[in-house]
């Protein structure tokens, strides 16, 4: 067992809010991904044969915002294998040392929460379809003045 110093994720995740880590990109910075996902169709697959789970969790994450950012650093390899070992994680009776593996490709992937902070990842905020407002008035709360009831004179005493 290795003793002292640090490890790779060793100490706090990082935040995306610090002043010392607004660097530049090149400066290991922050990426900001796009909320819509990676668009087009998924690449071919790597490996050599692939089952219909496979299909389907592959086409799924190459459908995500990461997916840019794993386009960019060319990891195919690395998301087909977890797409591999997470299908067999899925299976009944998966040994818990696989569902360690797909963890912490979830997190090297940056498809976990820690994993987005750990690779300082952000997915940008969601564009909505603008639409013209139409103004909407406040209900009108009633006033101290307009809880008095004016009595006339001669009632009430």
């Amino acid at each position: 067992m290795p003793k002292g110093g640090a490890r790779v994720v060793s100490g706090p995740p990082p935040d995306p809010r610090s002043l010392r880590q607004s660097r530049p990109m090149n400066a290991a910075g922050w990426s900001t991904l796009p909320a819509e996902g990676r668009p087009g169709p998924a690449p071919e697959w790597p490996l050599v044969t692939q089952t219909d789970r496979e299909i389907v969790l592959w086409d799924d994450l190459w459908s995500r915002p990461q997916a840019v950012a794993w386009e960019a650093l060319d990891q195919r390899y690395e998301v087909a294998m977890f797409v591999r070992k997470l299908a067999e994680a899925e299976l009944p009776k998966a040994s818990v040392e696989l569902q360690k593996v797909v963890r912490q490709y979830l997190d090297s992937l940056g498809l976990s929460v820690q994993g987005m902070l750990r690779n300082r990842w952000r997915i940008a905020p969601a564009v909505e379809e603008e639409q013209p407002e139409e103004p909407v008035e406040a209900p009108r709360r009633p006033s101290a003045r307009d809880r008095l009831r004016v009595v006339p004179r001669g009632e009430g005493a």
